[in-house]
């Protein structure tokens, strides 16, 4: 890299990097309160909160560099026309190319990172992320441990945990189990815990009673125990009963998806449109750059015409990130429809890049240099 190149690159870089994690700040603050009832409800620790939530991250990444290239871009390049900078290289004979080149590499550095996330630590991150959000929702130990709330744990049994100890002890247990309509009961007792192996739990009581009443004679029955285990069965909700969604799927599952016996036949396009998302979304951090890059340093650097283009290439950009949604639900409907996601991702690149490599007029020929860089 000579010297104009290195100089711009260390701006656009150092601006990419601020732009980026302020958006994924905002991004990650907004979802991040989604998941503050684990917190209240489910008695998830601050670590765990705060772990289930980064697992987030690559899913926000994938969208937010694109544009936080693109925002960085139009911001450096309309300061360096602003500045005049522009305007010295271009008369000291700098190319088109050389110009649009610290934009470029960063471009192509962001398209890297962008199959990197796409194609690994994605569908990686966001398969922890669900298993774990799985877990934590039909777990007993975060679901039942509820201080001071009945809560049904299965269709026809309730629970209450008056407190809850910091050494997972249960104190002021309440169960009532109506499985057998014909002859229900409640348990009590003054402490316990929760135990779970091999995929069953039990709540294990002492110093309790255990109240039923004869539906025929209607005689209240008292039975007090020292020590009482109550088997809540299987533990619902595993993780081999999850159905998987396509982005925590790899690219190798996804290619065989046709043969996975777990995804029903109506759904096949949308794990097939994924291939194709993830290997095209990468793509746009390149031809967002392009379209900056064209509306930007091509032609005279005219104040004047700075805002208008600016605001072309902001309508530019956001028309192409709204088409993406859309040819999403359209191409897993309809799998022939597939080339045009890559006719969307590559074909603005081309003719921005076409666009920007035509040979700029610097002055009409009727005016000097000097009138030229001074006007505007």
């Amino acid at each position: 890299m000579n010297g104009f190149t290195r100089y711009v690159f260390r701006q656009l870089f150092v601006g990419m990097v601020m732009v980026t994690a302020g958006l994924t700040c905002i991004i990650w603050l907004s979802q991040s309160l989604r998941f503050v009832e684990l917190i209240v409800n489910r008695g998830v620790g601050a670590g765990t909160f705060l772990y289930l939530t980064m697992l987030m991250l690559p899913n926000f990444l994938t969208v937010i560099l694109p544009i936080a290239l693109f925002c960085v871009v139009v911001f450096i390049y309309a300061k360096m026309i602003t500045d005049r900078e522009l305007v010295v290289m271009r008369a000291a004979g700098v190319s088109q190319y050389a110009l649009a080149k610290p934009a470029l590499v960063l471009a192509l550095v962001t398209v890297g990172i962008g199959y990197l996330l796409n194609l690994y630590l994605l569908p990686n991150s966001y398969r922890l992320f669900r298993e774990m959000q799985w877990d934590i929702r039909y777990n007993y130990s975060h679901v039942l441990l509820r201080e001071g709330a009945f809560t049904n744990v299965a269709p026809d049994i309730t629970l209450y945990v008056r407190e809850r100890t910091k050494d997972g002890q249960l104190r002021g247990i309440l169960v009532h189990d109506q499985r057998s309509k014909e002859t229900p009961y409640t348990l009590m007792a003054a402490h316990g815990a929760l135990v779970e192996s091999d995929g069953s739990t039990r709540v294990v009581m002492y110093k309790g009673n255990r109240q039923s009443v004869d539906p025929k004679t209607n005689n209240l029955s008292i039975l007090y125990f020292d020590r009482y285990s109550f088997d809540l069965g299987k533990r619902g909700g595993g993780n081999d009963d999850r159905h998987r969604e396509p982005r925590e799927r790899s690219m190798d599952e996804l290619f065989d998806i046709e043969t996975a016996t777990d995804v029903p036949k109506q759904d096949i396009g949308k794990y097939v449109m994924e291939i194709h998302k993830r290997l095209t979304s990468p793509l746009l951090a390149l031809s967002f750059t392009l379209v900056a890059l064209a509306s930007l340093i091509t032609g005279s650097f005219s104040r004047r015409m700075q805002t208008k283009r600016i605001l072309v290439s902001i309508f530019v950009m956001v028309a192409l990130q709204a088409t993406v949604l859309g040819l999403e639900n359209i191409t897993a409907k309809n799998l022939a429809l597939i080339p045009l996601m890559y006719v969307h991702a590559i074909l603005p690149g081309i003719v921005a890049f076409w666009y920007m490599m035509k040979q700029p007029q610097l002055w009409p020929k009727s005016s000097s240099p000097q009138m030229a860089f001074g006007s505007g």
